[in-house]
């Protein structure tokens, strides 16, 4: 029957599968899940305990990485992580597992915010809607969810425990001697007893409640304080440095931002540095993002080294401390907090005029080099500019190796994000201080032997020379001397040196800076603080939480000229003034009193960070997560070390920011003995983009593809040439598919095998449209081997299959189970769709038990059309549980492999032998072949050499 006229095919074969019986498949199974509970994972305990026996199996929790609801919907491109999720966790459930897999939505966010700004809507509304509809476009692709699992971090009983986190952490310190958070509460008895000094030398009991808050500021993981930020103006809010481009704008909205000092709340993961770069080591996670994680994290080994000045000391560190007899002058941060200190009045006497920057005072040159230097990204200010730009403060520090007083500048080539804002400048040396030193005429000595011929007078350079295995010269001062040291020894004996000076120390740096953890917005978790008279910060007690936002009139921060950096935050819930100012009775003992609420809120970040514990246990209202039930799921167990979620799907853009926060909220919970995994999540996968052509007119702006007429290789819409591109999908490139779309066309089965037969999981690739016929077909021809097409019957029989059909069916189960098991899915098809042909092309009725292992094969991939048919075969239950085909070993090998027999290295005979043949059978097989013989007509053997099963070479005398 033809697959082209379809009209003709519904009339000839009225039990055809085509797309309308696909979508009265699709729609009747999907509610018999639901109305089945046929996902529900059952936990050990709580009000989600289930079936004993299913618990007592091994568990799998898979995960998919947090959706954002957009409002415009999913394309073809978004559902591709999910599905494969949900054929892994299909997969597992047929192989014995307890599996839990549910979805969630990562509702808070910025375009939500801007579209209650716009709109005056507010953004719960809209968010909802998004979430609805994001429910119901993953419904219709069949996704085995467990959605008694599902919330929204919208949700105040969710928020709720956001908020309860933030407290823990907010009430913890890190106490570096067992290497873990404790409640700062314990550190506060420490200062109290005198067990430990009290920063400053006074008692615990001197001081006044304020100067007890801010000695506990310096030790809380969570705390508020004065730094620099990067400012947005035109967003109104304060940015992370990871959502700032390359080109200092922000990420949403692609506004300028600007360097400020602001009091912002910030968590302290760098107490953590050490212990998320050392539990990578456990991870099941892909080298490359790793190697993200630690770059961003930037481990370094060096010294702390302090440079006096004015009676005090400028710190710096360094990583080549070894060269500290080559330090000729000092660069601090623009921002860089000693800077007004040390700046003077007036220039000393015989400033170089390549210093002022053309400014009367050192005062002058400094306000209007930071005001430059607040308008560049951090990204910017590190680029390997040819021009390097500074100012000179006016000021001198000594040099403590060799007493010489060096000029002190600032330039926007150091941050005060780094080390301690500070460096010594060793121009012979350092690519980047050579450079500047040239351009600010500034004195470079020669400290690491050069390996050319360039000798050491450093003036004579072209470059830096920058080594780190080459002898130390001109480094001696009157007790210490470092000349004809390796750079090895050279750093061990000047750090030796700098301790008993008192004057330094060998310590480590890191790159990872405090995350900062304020937004001026509406539309996020309100913090659970409120401050008292005296401006000290408080945690609301449990009771009081959720703390929920209020309704307010105008959900915009202020926003102001994009290119106004003298601006500062106002933000939504600080115009309400009827939440911001209460009384509240903290429980602390001191009765009712005024306070005035946190109004910023937290970042987008805060509800991802771990979500994956609240789907263990979604409705305890009374605790974050039952230790019994978070020990089943995420506890640590062999080959998991630090515990965590099974698999873990997501994107790679996510290596740095999300995974970073999650696991420092994981280690704290840790810490505080919440939870058993120090870790959230064990294997990380990160899957490929699906991609699609994007076509663009003379103007370069993306024309509809759906508009597109190809001619003999060429692109034309409404007439017009156009070019062709390869990009992602989207709205905005007008090259969008929506599943819906293709599951009208086709079914969702065939777009759930259709993704996963596109190619690796972790490969991006294109979409074409015109290729998910092959899947449809695919199912069809499945259809076709179980049920007459005429009548609906099925029409399989209660023979035994012959061998080859056995053989081809057990390669099949053999493949297919070692695919789904790493994820290989697009091969995995391949196997399901050749055992599939070679029952159709045998022409004869499909024997039931190879009938059903089909079945049972392809479930995991398109389960609509295997429930039906696994119905249709006479079962009465679903095939979500039943057991995965275990193949007979039998049957995996060949019948026979080619042995190549060669005789002076060329081919004579080709044997058909077993796979399971020795090497001296093999060897008394090829000899006696009438070929062999004769080729070597007579002649004495030398050697034979055998490879079983494959390959002879005989070798004659």
């Amino acid at each position: 029957m033809s697959e082209t006229n379809p009209a003709a095919a519904e009339v000839a074969a009225p039990h055809r599968y085509t797309a309308a019986v696909a979508a009265e498949i699709e729609a009747r199974w999907q509610d018999f899940w639901d109305a089945d509970g046929t996902y529900a994972a059952p936990n050990p305990k709580g009000d989600l305990a289930g079936d004993p026996e299913l618990v007592a199996k091994p568990k799998k929790y898979i995960m998919d990485m947090f959706p954002y609801p957009s409002g415009a919907g999913l394309h073809v491109g978004h559902p591709l992580g999910y599905i494969a999720t949900d054929v892994s966790a299909r997969f597992q459930r047929m192989t014995g597992h307890n599996v839990l897999h549910t979805l969630g939505f990562d509702a808070f966010g910025l375009p939500a915010e801007q579209h209650a700004v716009q709109t005056g809507e507010h953004p719960r509304i809209t968010t909802e809607a998004a979430i609805n509809n994001m429910k119901s476009q993953l419904r219709r692709l069949g996704l085995g969810h467990d959605k008694r699992r599902s919330f929204a971090t919208i949700d105040p009983e969710y928020y709720k425990w956001t908020q309860w986190i933030f407290i823990q952490i907010f009430n913890s310190w890190y106490d570096n001697e067992a290497n873990q958070a404790r409640p700062i509460s314990e550190l506060v008895a420490r200062f109290e007893s005198g067990e430990r000094a009290v920063p400053g030398g006074r008692s615990w009991d001197a001081l006044s409640a304020a100067e007890r808050a801010d000695v506990l500021s310096e030790y809380r993981l969570a705390y508020a304080s004065d730094a620099p930020v990067n400012w947005c103006p035109g967003l109104g809010t304060v940015l992370a440095n990871e959502e700032v481009t390359a080109d200092g704008r922000s990420e949403r909205g692609n506004f300028p931002v600007f360097k400020a000092k602001l009091r912002q709340w910030n968590m302290r993961i760098t107490a953590y540095a050490d212990r998320l770069l050392d539990d990578l080591n456990e991870l099941d996670w892909p080298e490359a993002i790793k190697l993200q994680q630690r770059n961003w994290i930037g481990r370094s080994e060096g010294a702390r080294v302090d440079f006096p000045i004015d009676g005090e000391a400028i710190t710096v560190f360094t990583t080549r401390q070894d060269t500290l007899f080559g330090a000729t002058y000092m660069v601090l941060a623009p921002e860089h907090p000693l800077v007004e200190k040390f700046t003077p009045a007036a220039w000393p006497e015989g400033t170089h005029d390549a210093w002022t920057g053309g400014h009367a005072t050192p005062g002058e040159a400094v306000a209007a080099y930071r005001a430059q230097a607040a308008s560049k990204s951090d990204v910017e200010r590190q680029a390997e500019a040819k021009d390097k730009t500074g100012v000179f403060t006016g000021a001198f520090a000594t040099n403590p190796v060799n007493g010489e007083q060096i000029p002190v500048f600032i330039a926007d080539y150091v941050l005060m994000g780094y080390g301690t804002g500070a460096i010594m400048a060793v121009p012979a040396h350092d690519t980047r201080d050579f450079a500047f030193a040239r351009a600010f005429e500034l004195p470079m000595r020669c400290v690491v032997e050069p390996s050319d011929d360039r000798g050491t007078d450093a003036s004579t350079w072209d470059d830096a020379f920058v080594s780190y295995d080459a002898k130390i010269v001109n480094s001696h001062g009157e007790d210490v001397s470092l000349d004809g040291l390796g750079v090895t020894d050279a750093k061990a004996r000047i750090t030796e040196w700098l301790q008993r000076k008192g004057i330094g120390e060998g310590t480590v740096n890191f790159r990872l800076r405090d995350w900062l953890f304020s937004r001026q917005r509406y539309w996020g978790e309100p913090f659970p603080i409120v401050y008292d008279e005296d401006g000290i910060a408080h945690s609301l007690p449990e009771s009081m939480l959720p703390l929920e936002l209020p309704e307010v009139e105008d959900y915009s921060p202020r926003t102001f000229d994009p290119d106004d950096a003298d601006t500062s935050p106002e933000t939504p819930l600080s115009r309400n003034q009827d939440w911001v100012d209460v009384v509240l009775d903290l429980g602390d003992g001191r009765g009712p009193r005024p306070y005035r609420r946190e109004t910023n809120t937290m970042p987008n970040w805060a509800g991802s960070c771990w979500y994956e514990l609240r789907y263990l246990d979604p409705h305890n209202s009374e605790k974050l997560v039952d230790p019994e039930i978070e020990q089943y799921w995420m506890g640590p167990r062999a080959g998991q070390p630090h515990g965590g979620v099974d698999l873990y799907v997501g994107g790679a853009e996510h290596a740095v920011l999300h995974l970073l926060y999650a696991r420092f909220w994981s280690k704290v919970l840790f810490d505080l003995g919440h939870i058993s995994s120090p870790e959230p999540f064990h294997k990380l996968y990160n899957q490929g983009m699906i991609q699609a052509f994007v076509y663009r007119d003379s103007r370069g702006f993306p024309v509809p593809a759906t508009e597109i007429e190809e001619r003999d290789g060429a692109f034309f819409h409404n007439g017009e040439q156009v070019k062709r591109e390869l990009g992602k999908m989207g709205k905005s490139l007008k090259n969008a598919v929506t599943p819906e779309a293709i599951c009208e066309e086709y079914g969702a089965d065939t777009l759930r095998l259709y993704e996963m037969a596109m190619g690796p999981l972790d490969v991006s690739r294109p979409w074409d449209t015109r290729a998910v016929v092959g899947q449809y077909r695919l199912l069809q021809r499945l259809w076709r081997n179980v049920v007459d097409e005429a009548t609906g019957e099925v029409t399989v029989v209660d023979t035994e299959p012959d061998e080859a059909t056995l053989r081809a069916l057990h390669k099949a189960i053999d493949g297919v189970r070692q695919d789904l098991e790493g994820l290989r899915f697009n091969t995995a098809i391949a196997k399901v769709t050749e055992l599939n042909n070679h029952l159709t092309k045998a022409g004869a009725a499909v024997s039931r038990p190879v009938a059903e292992s089909l079945v049972l094969l392809i479930a995991p991939l398109a389960p609509h059309i295997a429930e039906e048919l696994w119905r249709k075969l006479g079962h009465t239950d679903s095939v979500v549980h039943q057991d995965f085909p275990v193949a007979d070993p039998r049957y995996v090998v060949d019948e026979t492999v080619t042995c190549v027999v060669q005789v002076k290295g060329k081919v004579k005979a080709r044997l058909e032998v077993s796979p399971a043949i020795s090497d001296d059978e093999l060897e008394k097989v090829a000899l006696a072949d009438e070929k062999v013989v004769a080729a070597l007509d007579g002649a004495d053997i030398r050697k034979v050499i055998v490879r079983a099963p494959k390959l002879v070479n005989i070798v004659p005398a």
